[in-house]
């Protein structure tokens, strides 16, 4: 068979799932995840719960995630938590917990390496499968000729069950690009199989924003320029796309209307920088707040050296992230005369970027970066002999 058999998994709700596990007694309710340490449940002496509310939330978060019940009123992720709670006040808020989101992404992928071996690893929560060579996989009955596509689905599915207690929705199509789509078309739980002969039917009726890779800005300029669907994307002459959105895009899109998409399941992808980043809830003041800003920066700073040790990297370049009360978003960097991952070598070169962003407004987002990344290890730093306690806020 010369049709390749791409599938793309994605867990379904991830962590607002993983959090289910540990509160089975919220299935059904509409929960958000996204909220403070302090919004954990607490358990009463008479063993009831309690929980706190999207209603109760003070802050300019952001949702995370929701469970399909509380997106089922409006809740999304990536929406602001006071937004959210005008839509569902009495849904239950939760706080992020990504050491177990971590923990469970461990187990699922494992799982499917088992039966499908050839994996690109995408993020958290999904990853792309070149099915074609996985055994069983091409056998047919007389009434379904994709029997096999479907039986090894399913027991990827159930694997993941297994090892997880959680569900994820599978799209198998010939490429990436449909594999992405489609498995968002029947989740939770779906599965969902479909080849170019189903095209036409299956995808040309959707929104063009349906497709990864199209924004809310082409989306917007395509529907300015009449284009509402896929269908309505493919009906369109390749020159006129390139016309309206310059020749690499305008190919792109052209190709994508029509399901078009070669790209390889990539087993191995090499990191090109690691970044801890917090936006805070309430604006900080560069010297007001000057030891709450050096705590912060300091902790990203470990965080960032702890990433690299766990994922085996060393960098040469160190920068920062900024973001004013004005929305004016700064960065700078530097690099190193040795690749590193001491977490005080990037807090001492962090600190030194710092100091040439003028301090003069209140913050609300600081990230650390580390950049030029390579495999190995890196020599132990040269320790200077006077103390190596940091300023709490280099640069002010």
């Amino acid at each position: 068979m010369a049709t390749r058999l791409i599938a793309h998994l994605d867990m379904d709700a991830f962590y607002a799932s993983v959090e289910l596990l540990r509160y089975p007694q919220l299935r059904g309710q509409p929960v958000v995840i996204g909220g403070r340490r302090d919004h954990h449940p607490e358990q009463l002496a008479d063993g009831t719960w309690r929980y706190a509310r999207l209603r109760d939330y003070v802050g300019r978060g952001v949702i995370t995630t929701s469970t399909y019940e509380a997106r089922a009123l409006g809740v999304h992720s990536g929406m602001g938590m006071m937004k959210a709670a005008a839509l569902a006040p009495d849904a239950i808020l939760m706080p992020v917990d990504f050491d177990a989101y971590r923990h469970y992404s461990r187990l699922f992928k494992a799982a499917v390496l088992t039966i499908a071996p050839v994996m690109e690893d995408r993020g958290i929560d999904e990853i792309y499968l070149d099915l074609t060579d996985v055994d069983g996989v091409h056998a047919r009955t007389p009434d379904d000729p994709w029997a096999g596509v479907r039986d090894v689905a399913q027991r990827i599915k159930d694997a993941v069950k297994n090892a997880t207690g959680l569900s994820c929705s599978i799209g198998i199509t010939p490429n990436k690009l449909l594999a992405k789509l489609c498995s968002d078309l029947e989740k939770p739980n779906g599965l969902t199989v479909l080849m170019a002969e189903d095209i036409e039917s299956r995808i040309w009726p959707l929104p063009v924003k349906r497709i990864n890779g199209i924004g809310p800005k082409a989306t917007e300029r395509l529907h300015e320029l009449g284009i509402q669907t896929i269908g309505e994307l493919a009906g369109v002459s390749l020159d006129w796309l390139i016309e309206h959105f310059g020749g690499n895009y305008g190919q792109w899109l052209f190709n994508a209307a029509r399901g078009q998409d070669d790209r390889p399941v990539v087993t191995y992808r090499e990191a090109k920088s690691m970044s801890r980043e917090t936006t805070f809830e309430h604006d900080l003041h560069p010297k007001q707040d000057r030891e709450r800003l050096g705590q912060v920066f300091t902790k990203l700073c470990e965080q960032v050296a702890a990433d690299l040790l766990r994922k085996g990297y060393v960098g040469r370049t160190v920068g920062i992230k900024l973001r004013d009360d004005a929305f004016k978003t700064v960065t700078r960097s530097v690099t190193l005369p040795q690749a590193t991952r001491d977490a005080a070598t990037i807090r001492h070169w962090a600190g030194q970027c710092l100091k040439t962003v003028p301090l003069d407004r209140r913050l609300r987002l600081l990230g650390v970066k580390v950049e030029s990344l390579q495999k190995g290890d890196a020599p132990e730093p040269i320790r200077k002999k006077e103390p190596q306690t940091l300023p709490l806020f280099d640069g002010v």
